[in-house]
């Protein structure tokens, strides 16, 4: 479960480390953000390769896609669950397109029913069922 103030971690090549929940933007009264979630973010830090040519910089507001989640709450499309280590997501702009070119590591397999099928084909790791 993600909430407000929770760190992540960013698992794509935009240039960010880390970055900072500020809302879950799904729905009405809703607390936590769960896989396959958009969520608003803020830049916390940056990896040290990319920080001459970052497509973001410290202290930026943008969206975000929860891609990992280390609770067992999963969308209502899968049945099944899923476990990982840590929390993480990939940046998006402010009108929900992809900031990145790559994805480091696995993604779950729920993301080839939904329109994000395409973290699927960017991502360079093994697709987790």
């Amino acid at each position: 479960m993600i909430q407000k103030q929770t760190i992540l971690n960013v698992i794509d090549n935009s240039g960010a480390k880390f970055v900072c929940c500020i809302h879950a933007d799904n729905g009405f009264k809703q607390r936590y953000a769960k896989i396959g979630d958009i969520i608003n973010v803020s830049v916390k830090s940056l990896r040290n390769k990319r920080r001459q040519n970052s497509k973001v910089l410290k202290g930026d507001v943008c969206k975000a896609l929860v891609v990992r989640s280390r609770s067992n709450i999963i969308s209502s499309f899968q049945s099944g669950s899923n476990n990982f280590l840590e929390n993480s997501v990939v940046l998006l702009t402010n009108v929900n397109k992809f900031l990145f070119t790559r994805i480091f590591g696995g993604v779950p397999n729920i993301f080839r029913f939904s329109k994000y099928m395409r973290i699927i084909s960017l991502s360079s790791g093994l697709h987790l069922y």
